[in-house]
């Protein structure tokens, strides 16, 4: 039997030291995830997604006032599209209210967005039906991403069969959707600003559209789209290792790059549950909704890259821009 050590997840200041996994034949397997420290980096299997254990704790989960605001609301009426009245606060309702929520299951989040050659080892090995369109109409024409890319044009229903084949790979029912909850705590990573990085993104930290965000810069005092060259506008994903796109927690692409799909049904407004387990038996209890996906895509403007933004896509949804990373639980160590 042969070993294998990770390295070392930073954070901060202070390093962690990843607990030694063990490869029997060609797969490797977790010695004793219920003990593994926050921040530990791990792969289960040669096919599996690298996985990083999120610290359980508790955050607020949506968006402050001050940050979610309908750029649109040039004339009075805010994201519902009827007359604020004069002590209104111009929010966007589905990102509301913020309440607070404790982590209470634990679990491992995918370091980054399934890539294309992980879900086609899926396809190859008759786990997944569909053969994703891997290309991306850019104004030069369509290009096709590599095996690096994230993978695009995956549906909600697909990404379930991809889940079931990733259990069957290690015969446990443990890998799954995230929750909106357990994402926007993942993204977050400790933080309260609108991204984890601060209180804007650059080009380098995210993947995500000059233009569209030049347009949302506009106001009812400046109506004209407001130039930023400090921007870029790729116009398609990057790789998953590209950029310097982690957050604390060493999770990349948690903003921009491709939409990401959750478990979590769709709400008018956050139906403010306190705890990851009423998130998940909430999602679980609905056999087919609007589900939410998180953390925009490389065509969004950066105010819809925040950690508290939402949207709807249909679970037969398959679009260019939309993707997905998985959750692996972890057994509480009570349960031993």
């Amino acid at each position: 039997m042969r070993v294998w050590a990770l390295g070392l997840v930073m954070l901060g200041c202070a390093s962690l030291a990843l607990p030694l996994l063990a490869e029997t034949s060609d797969t490797i397997t977790l010695t004793d995830p219920a003990r593994m420290n926050p921040l530990t980096a791990f792969k289960e299997c040669d096919a599996c997604p690298e996985m990083i254990v999120i610290p359980l704790g508790t955050f607020m989960m949506g968006a402050t006032p001050e940050e979610s605001r309908n750029p649109y609301d040039f004339y009075g009426e805010n994201a519902l599209g009827r007359m604020r009245g004069p002590d209104e606060l111009n929010i966007i309702p589905h990102e509301h209210p913020r309440h607070p929520v404790e982590m209470d299951i634990p679990y491992a989040i995918a370091r980054s967005e399934l890539t294309y050659a992980e879900w086609m080892a899926c396809v190859d090995d008759g786990g997944c039906s569909h053969n994703p369109d891997h290309r991306v109409l850019t104004p030069t024409g369509y290009v096709t991403l590599g095996p690096d890319h994230p993978v695009i044009d995956v549906s909600y229903l697909d990404s379930l069969e991809y889940v079931a084949w990733l259990n069957s790979q290690v015969g446990a029912e443990v890998y799954r959707l995230p929750t909106e909850a357990e994402w926007e705590y993942a993204a977050r990573a400790g933080t309260e600003t609108p991204f984890a990085q601060g209180e804007e993104l650059t080009s380098e930290q995210a993947n995500f559209s000059r233009g569209a965000t030049e347009n949302l810069l506009r106001n009812s005092e400046n109506p004209a789209r407001i130039p930023r060259p400090d921007l870029m506008e790729r116009d398609m994903p990057v790789p998953v290792g590209d950029l310097d796109a982690a957050n604390g927690w060493g999770l990349r692409h948690m903003s921009g790059n491709v939409a990401e799909l959750t478990l979590s049904c769709w709400s008018d407004e956050h139906i403010g549950l306190g705890t990851d387990s009423g998130y998940l038996a909430n999602a679980k209890a609905q056999a087919s909704c609007l589900r939410v996906s998180k953390g925009g895509d490389f065509g969004t403007a950066m105010d819809g890259l925040r950690s508290a933004a939402r949207n709807r896509p249909t679970e037969d949804s398959r679009r260019n821009y939309s993707g997905f990373r998985i959750v692996r639980e972890l057994a509480n160590k009570e349960d031993e």
